[in-house]
């Protein structure tokens, strides 16, 4: 499955709304750390990441879970992945 960064962007910000409803997903910078933007602990990142998973179908292993630390992280990751 190929999608342009615009749609991916989307899906990953939707699969994080679902998590935390309460984020201002506008607000999100790309380049700073997500964990701390949006307060997520390590049991909701980790269901953010089954979540990206889940809706496209990428597997994450858990030793590349430190490259992902900002959104422009999670969306080259998953862009490379999904080719």
């Amino acid at each position: 499955m190929s999608m342009d960064r615009t749609a991916l962007r989307a899906t990953a910000l939707d699969v994080l709304h679902s998590i935390a409803p309460e984020i201002e997903t506008d607000a999100i910078e790309p380049a700073r750390p997500l964990r701390h933007q949006v307060d997520l602990d390590s049991m909701d990142w980790l269901n953010f990441l089954i979540g990206l998973h889940q809706r496209l179908g990428v597997n994450i292993p858990e030793a590349d879970y430190a490259q992902l630390v900002t959104l422009d992280n999670v969306l080259d990751y998953l862009q490379a992945r999904l080719g």
